[in-house]
């Protein structure tokens, strides 16, 4: 097996994860935590317990907190130690079609690319609803400004962000203001230049090997900002190898677990402060050819500038140490 799907629950299987499991050239793997029932157990699936994740030998494990989304980073290290070549990041609610993923994974590379603006509402590319994705700079929102697109090139691609339809992924203002149910629009994947930004969350997201190392989650950033602030720094990373973010259509659709709106919004307070702030800061980083020295660089200039605490920093270093230590610190 070489493609894998991650997703951490702290529920009973839902209907997301009986589907998943059924994908027979796909292996699913949760990730559970203190809060996943005791006798968690689905035919066909992989389940990393906490119990179970303490007999890994990950040194990431003893610096992961409990009762945490960022857990899931040790179900990309087992996945990577597999031998995957492919890790499709999902959450428990996000529900697949029936021709989910729908592209040919390693076919596909000869893309339209965005080159214009800076910041492009990938999500308007899809519909022409007013909506945004969670983490877009919220003085972007009402730019006018239209996505200025290349010819075909011939793209690597290390991430594929696939959209969500019904209820996407989307911030705590629009959900607070507007909380449409959508429906987005079937087109070809499309490619963002090196030095367009756009933000991608950890649903439905797709990552070739090349891109494993930036799979980190941090873990003490705010609940809501922690796949935000991965996707700049990946996509920073992503350029220093030559690779690539494209979104894609919608293979899922979202029945969103309970949330409390104000309590998502708190969350997402970072996000919409610290945006243009951290894209600045990995704007000034030059490349470097190590992948996992790169992310090293990332992750000690937030630091220096106070985005991220000592903390991610200890983290960092244990997942470059597994990455090493399973052999993935290469950029095949």
């Amino acid at each position: 097996m070489k493609k894998f799907i991650v997703i951490t629950s702290i529920f009973e299987p839902s209907l997301a994860i009986k589907l998943f499991s059924e994908i027979t050239d796909w292996q699913l793997i949760v990730v559970g935590d203190k809060k996943t029932p005791k006798d968690w157990n689905f035919p066909g699936v992989i389940y990393l317990g906490v119990e179970k994740q303490s007999e890994l030998g990950f040194q990431t494990f003893n610096n992961l907190p409990f009762n945490h989304y960022a857990r899931k980073n040790l179900g990309y290290l087992y996945a990577i130690q597999q031998g995957a070549e492919w890790i499709a990041d999902l959450d428990d609610d996000n529900i697949p079609y029936s021709n989910w993923p729908e592209i040919n994974l390693d076919a596909f590379s000869c893309l339209k690319t965005v080159i214009n603006p800076k910041f492009p509402n990938m999500y308007k590319y899809f519909t022409s609803e007013h909506i945004w994705p969670r983490g877009f700079p919220l003085d972007e929102i009402l730019n006018s400004s239209q996505i200025e697109i290349n010819n075909t090139q011939n793209n690597r691609i290390g991430v594929l962000q696939g959209l969500a339809d019904q209820d996407p992924d989307v911030d705590a203002i629009y959900r607070l203001t507007i909380n449409k149910p959508i429906l987005f629009n079937k087109r070809e994947p499309i490619v963002l230049h090196r030095g367009i930004y756009s933000p991608f969350n950890s649903q439905n997201t797709i990552w070739h090997r090349s891109a494993f190392k930036y799979m980190l989650l941090p873990a003490f950033v705010a609940f809501r900002y922690t796949d935000i602030l991965r996707s700049f720094i990946a996509q920073r990373c992503l350029w220093a190898t030559n690779s690539f973010l494209a979104f894609g259509s919608a293979t899922v659709y979202q029945e969103r677990n309970p949330h409390n709106y104000l309590s998502d919004f708190k969350s997402e307070i970072p996000s919409f402060l610290n945006a243009k702030r951290v894209t600045a800061l990995l704007d000034l980083l030059p490349d470097q050819t190590d992948p996992i020295k790169m992310l090293g660089s990332c992750y000690q200039a937030l630091y220096s500038d106070g985005v991220i605490t000592k903390d991610e920093l200890f983290l960092y270093d244990t997942w470059s140490n597994d990455l090493i230590r399973i052999d993935c610190h290469d950029n095949k």
